[in-house]
């Protein structure tokens, strides 16, 4: 539910260190609420959380979010538009205070070619989203939705974080009335 990596924030800080102009890697801060990235809009930046959670989440036509997953340290976001030259597919969201690491287009494109190491570590990244993806969508298609939310309270709080019922059911892709019913269930 909560995706960190801490090898890739490792390589993050070594970059940081490292690059030779000081603005092709800048840290920046963002306050709980603040958006990172706006689904449909250009993004100049590809980010590494340093510190801190996010929200990726779609807006779909009839406004309704779902929230696709939770991010915190050391995970990237905005890769997918730089590297297919497309607008921002969703939005990130600051759920606490977020410090990350912005690279600049130009230079993560750089990265990719001529750093074998940060270019696998990216497919890395990719192959397992993927499979976390595609575990979730089954694992929602397979167990009832007392379950699955059973499975996300247990891991709010082993991961000691505050989720609003707002989040929770976007997450779990139903309404904040069907979830409050499955909350009563529990309370039982």
């Amino acid at each position: 539910m909560l995706r960190t990596n801490q090898s890739f924030l490792d390589r993050t800080i070594t970059l940081y260190a490292q690059q030779q102009r000081q603005e092709d890697i800048v840290v920046r801060k963002y306050t709980k609420g603040q958006n990172l990235y706006d689904q449909g809009t250009a993004s100049t930046k590809v980010m590494v959380i340093s510190e801190g959670i996010v929200k990726c989440y779609f807006t779909e036509a009839n406004d309704k979010e779902y929230i696709v997953e939770f991010l915190s340290v050391g995970e990237i976001v905005g890769e997918i538009e730089s590297i297919r030259h497309i607008p921002s597919l969703c939005s990130i969201q600051a759920m606490t205070d977020v410090t990350v690491y912005a690279f600049s287009k130009t230079y993560f494109r750089e990265l990719l070619e001529r750093d074998i190491t940060w270019s696998n570590m990216l497919l890395d990244v990719m192959a397992q989203r993927i499979v976390h993806t595609s575990s979730r969508a089954s694992y929602q298609q397979l167990y009832s939705l007392e379950h699955s939310l059973h499975r996300l309270l247990e891991i709010q709080s082993q991961q000691d974080m505050a989720i609003k019922k707002e989040d929770m059911a976007a997450y779990l892709g139903i309404s904040v009335r069907s979830l409050n019913r499955e909350l009563k269930k529990f309370l039982k």
